[in-house]
């Protein structure tokens, strides 16, 4: 009886998948994420913090602005749970104007008390 090594090596191959951890990794270097035009803009930004205030998840981050006049921007923040996936209901973008050379704190409540990761989006 031959064996062909084919569906030897697709059947090792989906043994491995069955076995890995179910999560979506969030990548701690995607956690601040600003189109380019943001950065044209002269604006930039800090990685998002989380912390616990009166039993709630929240996020802070920083934005400068380096430029001598005001500079609007639209935020928005992306909730994850322990295992990386996307909380919904998503919270909405919003407009904020960073005054002309300085620094604008921007945050975000989590709706769900698990999260454990955050993203910050910036565009123009």
């Amino acid at each position: 009886m031959k064996r062909n090594p084919l569906l030897l090596l697709l059947a090792v191959a989906l043994l491995a998948g069955c076995g890995s951890r179910p999560a979506i990794p969030v990548n701690e270097q995607q956690a601040l994420v600003m189109e380019s035009s943001v950065l044209a803009a002269g604006i930039s930004a800090e990685k998002p913090d989380i912390s616990s205030v009166d039993g709630a998840t929240v996020s802070e981050a920083k934005l400068y602005n380096e430029r001598s006049v005001p500079v609007t921007i639209n935020c928005r923040f992306y909730w994850y749970d322990a295992k990386g996936l996307e909380i919904h209901p998503l919270e909405r973008p919003r407009s904020v104007t960073i005054p002309a050379k300085s620094t604008l704190t921007v945050s975000s409540t989590a709706s769900y008390p698990d999260a454990r990761k955050v993203r910050l989006y910036l565009s123009l």
